[in-house]
Parts: structure tokens; sequence; C-alpha cells
């Protein structure tokens, strides 16, 4: 008598016949590859909490970016790191300071390379806060026109993508009513729709040295607990004017990638942050797991889950391991 079961192995036989039934592929422009910059020079000091991930100066960042080109990265997203803060996160709008010059000097070199703003003040205020400070209170309104400042520096400096993540109310609107004016109608706003008051920042806080010297991000980043809240936040994103939606962190949310891509036609971007990479590599380091088999595994989820583009710090070594 014949079975009668459905015989689901005859597509998993071989090698071969599993990469022509694979559903989902991580390809090298999929990758954002992020980036810490500061002053000085002849700095390149690795953050102890994020093997492999370093401080850059700008001679340094010279010689990392033709590393990154040579992997064959085409996306980069900056995060500067400023020696001189105060109260209002001025060096985030100077168009002299660290992150504004590392952009221009990556144009200069790399005019190719897909380079992403990270906008926002809390690496350059002294309270390490997103936007500015009032009586122990982040104030939103206030906040906006000092995020449109840097926003239109950066633009000035040569950025293609701005990348806002403070999480203030209306910040997409503020900023692209404010790049239109300027003149930059052509740069897309990367917009930090979906992002958490997660515990996975603790590494990126030592790396972008922007720990809340009081209080906590709560009142204005969401509670890790909503789903409801975070589509609100994108859908106001996406009314205001973003071009792509990230969701940050992405390995413990990714059900909200998911409900994205199901809502929105915009990229989605999932950020792998680095208290996701620090762990992995943390594991990988005492001989608990197969490091290239964890991180595929993992960003190919992010690519199932619904992402177009993946912000991690696993970038160039995935970009080995593709070209392997």
């Amino acid at each position: 008598m014949a079975k009668t079961f459905d015989r689901h192995r005859r597509l998993r036989s071989s090698a071969t016949m599993r990469n022509l039934v694979r559903e989902h592929h991580v390809r090298m422009e999929d990758l954002i590859y992020p980036l810490f910059v500061v002053e000085g020079s002849n700095v390149k000091n690795e953050i102890p909490s994020m093997p492999g991930v370093y401080h850059f100066s700008l001679d340094t960042l010279a010689e990392e970016m033709k590393e990154v080109v040579a992997c064959g990265i085409q996306s980069v997203i900056l995060f500067g790191v400023p020696e001189h803060k105060d109260a209002c996160g001025s060096e985030a709008y100077n168009d002299n300071a660290i992150t504004q010059q590392a952009i221009r000097q990556i144009k200069a070199a790399h005019p190719e390379l897909i380079v992403i703003a990270d906008t926002c003040l809390c690496e350059y205020t002294d309270h390490g806060h997103c936007g500015v400070l009032r009586d122990g209170e982040v104030v939103n309104d206030e906040s906006l026109k000092l995020l449109v400042d840097t926003a239109v520096s950066q633009a000035r400096a040569g950025a293609d993508i701005i990348a806002p993540s403070n999480m203030m109310d209306g910040f997409v609107q503020e900023i692209r009513a404010g790049l239109d004016e300027a003149g930059f109608e052509h740069i897309p706003i990367m917009s930090y729709a979906v992002k958490y008051a997660s515990s996975f920042y603790g590494p990126f806080r030592e790396a972008a040295q922007s720990t809340p010297q009081s209080g906590d991000r709560k009142g204005y980043q969401m509670d890790p607990a909503n789903a409801r809240d975070g589509m609100r936040e994108a859908a106001s994103d996406v009314k205001e004017g973003a071009d792509f939606l990230i969701v940050k962190p992405g390995m413990a949310f990714m059900d909200m990638v998911l409900r994205l891509r199901e809502n929105f036609h915009q990229p989605i971007v999932a950020y792998n942050v680095s208290g996701e990479y620090s762990m992995v590599k943390a594991a990988a380091a005492n001989g608990w797991i197969d490091e290239k088999n964890i991180v595929m595994e993992t960003l190919v989820g992010f690519k199932r889950a619904g992402a177009d583009l993946i912000i991690t710090y696993h970038a160039k070594d995935v970009a080995k391991w593709l070209e392997a």
C-alpha cells in the first residue's frame, strides 16, 4: 500500500539541492558596517566589551576604510565621539566636528560608498541624553531644532543618508522639512522607527561614551514589552516622510521586523546591536559556539523575518565568509 505522508526530505537530500530551494540569502549589499570615529591621531583602540571593534582617529580611519571597501562592504554608518561635550551637544551640528570631518574624508576617498550619519545628541551632550535636558527631563520640541541642525550639517558634509536615532516625537517631520529647506530634498531618512529602551545597548554606550549621567531613556525610547506602540511609531514616521525603517535591537525583536514588513513598503533595517554582538563574541572566545554558523543563522533570520538591510558589527567577518 502506498504511503500517504508528504516527502519533505526530498528537497533536503544534498547540499546542492538545499542551495537550489533556499528561500533567503545574506548578500554583501545587505550589510551596513558601524564605525566609531574620535579626535586625535594614531588612534586605533579596541573597545573592551566589543572585540574586533575600534575607535578610529581620522588617519587610522583612512586605513580601515581601504579594508572595508576591499571586503566589498558598500555601506557604513558613522558614530562620532567628540572630546568636547556640553549641555546642548553643540559638536553634533558643528560643520568641523569629528563626524562631519569623517564624512568628508570617506566620501572624498570612496565616493561610491554609502555613508549613513547617525543623527542624535547623546554622544555629544555632557549629560548623555538624546535631547536638551530641563529640570531632569528631556524636552521634545527644543531638542528637535538641534537635531535638524545636526542633520543639515551632516548632509552638508556629504552624508548620503540621515539616520535619526533620538526618538523625539515629530523628529522625521522636522528633519525632512529642514533638509528640504536647505536644498537636500534628495537625501533619504533612515529612521530608527522602532527603538526600544533595551539592555542590549550596554557595549555601545561604552563605545560611544554616551551613558546617561542621570536617569535613563525610558521616557522617550520604547518599552520592550510593547508591539502596538512600535507600529504607531513606524506609522508616524512613514507619514512624516521616512524612507527606511529601523528596528533596534534586531535579534530580540524579530517579531517587529515581521510586523513592519507586513504593514509598510519602505525598506526595513534590522540593527544587530552591540549586546548581541558581544554575547556571540564572548561565547565564541570560550569555544561554546561556532561563531560563523551562529552569526550567519542570525542574519538569515533577520532576512526571513523581512529585513532588507542589516546593520551589524559582524559585517567584515561576514564579508570574508561570503567570499570563501
